[in-house]
């Protein structure tokens, strides 16, 4: 088994190389229209932002950096195969601009935006990232009024081109089944809110064109690549910023294509290649342990399971979850200039069942997200 990964240091705007109708599943983060970091890259793109900007017309500013936005959700739309997803991760934006102060609600411009393209629209999900400053409150403090709600959350917007889609092969059925998820995941995945995985901050070379990032956690790349796709599937971020999604579509065994405008992130994606395969193998096996932790207090509190998965021999609570497999990777090769392969094992991970889960998990509890982060960043 093996995958295939691609960058592309290029404008989303125009992915003449990627053929129509190729693509399985967006997942992305866009630069925050409205958010000062992302002036300068939207300024870039449409000079008329930055005179806008100088002019204080906040409103003009926002209709302008969204119609950048546009023109990559309708290269979106062409590339993605018909019953297929796009998972889009986009906070709104409070700013002041001149004496209005403001809020900018992106992810409902971004939402009509896909609808007009042909989307459908589906439930999406509250990230909620709480602020835990003290100061965090903004305008007029204890005076009615005057204060203003704090934003600690953002959204993923959930859309779908075309109809639902369908698995015919025997193959395909059961790649499907060796994709699914755990019954304990399945619960908390498909919530419309998220509170379990925290928001964080990325680390870049200074020689980088930008040295702060709002890059997305690893887990919840991770997890909408696990939701919204099965194995061998395609996965497009068309802004690839440090590389989560590629590196979360190596450890699900999808391909990837990611594209970044900003050539500097060559530096901070690169070294995906050397870490990947420890941190995909640890990271699988914690999602295992997971797994018989909650198995094992499941037993102790109610009945013995019916179910068991073929290639790991623990119980599960359904029959859809007897063919689950996570595939370990073996080895990372680059093919040529920005291409890599990813193989894999198609055995099952070596377990052993002499700790008790529940020890272990305790044992192995940390931030994936952090972990993988500063690895590719100490590898500069």
């Amino acid at each position: 088994m093996k995958t295939i990964h691609t960058l592309l240091f290029q404008d989303a705007r125009d992915l003449k190389e990627i053929p129509s109708e190729s693509v399985d599943l967006i997942v992305t983060s866009p630069p925050y229209p409205m958010i000062e970091m992302w002036d300068e890259m939207f300024s870039r793109q449409n000079p008329g932002i930055q005179k806008a900007l100088a002019c204080g017309d906040g409103k003009q500013v926002y209709a302008l950096m969204h119609e950048v936005l546009d023109a990559v959700w309708r290269e979106v739309f062409r590339v993605l195969k018909d019953g297929r997803f796009a998972c889009i991760n986009i906070g709104d934006a409070t700013r002041k601009v001149q004496d209005d102060f403001c809020l900018y609600p992106n992810h409902a411009r971004i939402l009509n935006s896909l609808l007009n393209i042909g989307f459908s629209a589906l439930p999406d999900i509250l990230w909620r990232k709480q602020a835990n400053t003290p100061n965090k409150f903004m305008g007029s403090g204890m005076l009615p009024a005057g204060a203003y709600v704090t934003l600690e959350h953002e959204y993923i917007l959930i859309v779908r081109k075309g109809s639902k889609r369908e698995f015919k092969t025997e193959d395909e059925k059961q790649n499907r089944r060796e994709s699914a998820l755990f019954w304990e995941e399945r619960n908390i995945w498909y919530s419309d809110v998220w509170t379990d995985i925290k928001g964080t901050g990325q680390r870049l070379p200074k020689a980088m064109s930008r040295l702060r990032s709002a890059a997305f956690p690893f887990d919840l790349a991770y997890r909408l690549i696990n939701m919204y796709s099965v194995k061998g599937d395609v996965i497009l971020d068309p802004f690839l910023g440090t590389g989560t999604t590629t590196a979360a579509a190596m450890t699900s065994g999808r391909n990837s294509i990611g594209v970044e405008i900003d050539e500097s992130f060559q530096h901070a994606i690169r070294p995906v290649a050397s870490h990947i395969v420890d941190f995909s193998n640890d990271y699988l096996q914690d999602r295992l342990l997971r797994h018989f932790g909650f198995i094992e207090n499941r037993i102790q509190t109610s009945k013995p399971l019916k179910y068991t998965n073929r290639h790991y021999g623990c119980p599960v609570v359904t029959s859809q979850e007897q063919f689950i497999l996570l595939n370990g990777l073996k080895d990372v090769h680059t093919r040529e200039n920005n291409i890599f392969e990813v193989v894999y094992s198609t055995k099952p991970q070596a377990w052993n069942f002499d700790q008790p889960p529940e020890t272990l998990v305790r044992k192995k509890e940390k931030s994936y997200t952090k972990s993988f982060q500063l690895n590719m960043v100490d590898a500069q």
